[in-house]
Parts: C-alpha cells; sequence; structure tokens
C-alpha cells in the first residue's frame, strides 16, 4: 500500500498536531516546537481546543496551560474548551450539556493566527476523535488552511494507526509537515523500526523518532529543525 502524500502547498500559518491515539505524546510534541520557536525570536501560540478530565480550577498539569507555558503567550492560557469527564469531547460536552460552536472556535484560531507568525493548534485523541458530533479536527483543519504535524508513538500497532491517520489527511487535502514518533512507556519488539516501516509504506519521508526528554529546554533543542521549517508555508 502506497499513501499519497499531498505536496507541501502554501497554506496558512496553521499547524494542527494531531495524534494517531491518545497518550502519545501530542502535548510534548507542541510543547517543545513551541518553545523551540519562542526561543528562536518567532511569535508562537500554541492552544488546545478542548481538554477533558478538568477540573473546577486550571491545572498547572493540564495540556492547555503547559502549551501557554512553553510559548510564553499571554492568551490563552488554557484549552478554549474545558469539560470535565475525561472522554471523547463529544461524549464529555454532551454529559455537561455543552454545545461546541465551532464557528466560535474558528474564529478565536482565526484571531489567534492574526497576530502570530505560527499557530500551533493540538487536538484529542486521535485525529478523528469528534469534537462534537458534528465536526473533529479535521474540519478545523480544512477551514483553516492548515498543515499538520502527526504524532504516535513508536509501538506496535502504530504503522496501521499512522497509516490510517494519513490516508485521512491525504484524502482531506491536508498536507503532513512531519510524523514525530515517541518511545512507548513499555517498548516492544517493534520499537525503532517503526518509522522505516511507515515511511516505507506511505511514502512520507520526514519522520522523527524523539526521546521524550523531559528537560523543556532539551526537547525544544531535539525538535528545533523540525520547528523552523514549519515557517516555511
Amino acid at each position: 500500500m502506497t499513501v499519497a502524500v499531498t505536496p507541501n502547498l502554501a497554506r496558512s500559518n496553521v499547524v494542527i498536531v494531531a495524534g494517531t491515539d491518545t497518550s502519545v505524546g501530542k502535548t510534548w510534541a507542541g510543547c517543545a516546537i513551541g518553545r523551540a520557536l519562542r526561543a528562536a525570536g518567532r511569535r508562537v501560540v500554541a492552544v488546545k481546543v478542548v481538554e477533558t478530565g478538568c477540573g473546577e480550577a486550571v491545572g498547572a498539569a493540564e495540556d492547555g496551560a503547559a502549551l501557554a507555558r512553553a510559548t510564553g503567550q499571554a492568551r490563552p492560557t488554557q484549552a478554549l474548551i474545558r469539560l470535565r469527564e475525561p472522554l471523547a469531547p463529544a461524549v464529555a460536552a454532551e454529559r455537561e450539556g455543552i454545545s461546541l460552536d465551532f464557528d466560535d472556535i474558528l474564529l478565536q484560531l482565526e484571531q489567534l493566527a492574526s497576530d502570530a507568525e505560527i499557530v500551533l493548534v493540538e487536538g484529542s485523541g486521535g485525529l478523528l476523535a469528534p469534537l462534537s458530533w458534528e465536526w473533529n479536527l479535521v474540519d478545523l483543519a480544512q477551514a483553516l488552511e492548515a498543515r499538520a504535524v502527526v504524532v504516535g508513538s513508536d509501538r506496535q500497532g502504530t504503522v496501521s494507526h499512522a497509516l490510517l491517520t494519513l490516508s485521512a489527511l491525504e484524502l482531506a487535502g491536508i498536507p503532513v509537515a512531519s510524523l514525530i514518533l515517541t518511545p512507548p512507556e513499555r517498548p516492544d519488539g517493534s520499537t525503532g523500526s517503526n518509522a522505516a516501516a511507515i515511511s516505507r509504506l506511505s511514502g512520507q519521508g520526514d519522520i522523527f523518532t524523539a526521546a521524550r526528554l523531559p528537560d523543556p529546554d532539551a526537547a525544544a533543542a531535539a525538535l528545533r529543525d523540525l520547528a523552523l521549517r514549519l515557517l516555511n508555508r
């Protein structure tokens, strides 16, 4: 199977950070890229659209808060939408009786993009996880003419997950800037070989295997070259 990779045509300054699954390192990658761009003197904003599993007060460990700290941005300092239950956003919102308005979120992201060189938009869970029952991260990316950075875990099953994610992005006309594989909590027999397999099957050449370094500066340095390439639209 060969997945055609969309040519890197001129796009907007928005980059979605999309996962092949949940808990694969999207926030780590978003923070590292954001911090690298900030260190390079670039105006960058990083935002989580919908975050679930949130308490009443914004916690320092929340994804949205971590992204804001990484870039030093004035706003937003948390996810655009925060929901209590740790479920798919559409389910969590429905249980709280909240309606997620696509146009309102799109407007917020467009306003952020108008005052930054680059905006990183992190999804929730895998690429097609429903942000509402009507739309997902792909719909936002299409409306914003965004590119994508895909993040997956270097473990068994990620080849299929990555190919499905790349295929969905290609079908939607969203160019993939790069694919990042992070180490799993428990390495298996496939760890270390998945990047080559995905590249061979998909034609996606820009694949990084990145250690999920806990030190923010070290993580930013590891993804610096990738981050700076995102400035070329």
